[in-house]
């Protein structure tokens, strides 16, 4: 067996054995293997090896959510385990970081149904009320929020009366009502 089909082999074993949560981790993976292998037989160097990898795990992560973004709005209804921890409970914002002051809000409130969907009340500063059903669903520590237009998959955890929520993008903990 050559070095090029070993390295092929290990691979498509660790992309095969990987228990990824969605889609987009599992085409960030995928495409950070493949990328590599095509970094290396074509620039025979580290470097080359390691901007592969860099662009195979870009362009396998954005395949990938997209996929996600496919399958949801695919979804017309969620299986039961899947709106589980957070079927029928009720939070509110405590904290974002960073805060997006475009979207400023006085108090913002967040209920998770048993049938998939969340609805997410803001009153803003005017005093006006801005309500807005998303629909949702769990998988392992990840909560997947979406719209046909948008979704965000995002790393959680509850720790008593408190969910640590993390998008990338930002850090939010809501408190149990």
């Amino acid at each position: 067996m050559g070095k090029w089909t070993g390295l092929v082999l290990l691979c498509l074993a660790l992309v095969s054995g990987a228990a990824c949560a969605t889609q987009g981790q599992t085409g960030a993976l995928a495409g950070a293997g493949v990328g590599a292998l095509i970094g290396q037989a074509i620039g025979h160097s580290t470097g080359a090896t390691l901007i592969g990898a860099g662009v195979g795990t870009g362009l396998g992560y954005i395949i990938g959510n997209e996929m996600d973004k496919a399958d949801a709005q695919k979804r017309h209804g969620v299986k039961p385990q899947e709106t589980k921890p957070l079927a029928e409970t009720a939070w509110k914002v405590v904290n974002i970081v960073p805060m997006d002051n475009s979207r400023p809000f006085k108090s913002w409130r967040v209920h998770f149904r048993s049938d998939g969907t969340l609805l997410s009340i803001k009153t803003l500063p005017n005093g006006s009320v801005k309500e807005q059903v998303e629909r949702y669903r769990v998988v392992g520590a990840t909560l997947i929020i979406n719209q046909d237009d948008y979704i965000i998959n995002s790393r959680f955890r509850i720790d008593g009366r408190r969910m640590y929520l993390d998008t990338g993008e930002h850090s939010i903990v809501l408190e149990r009502i």
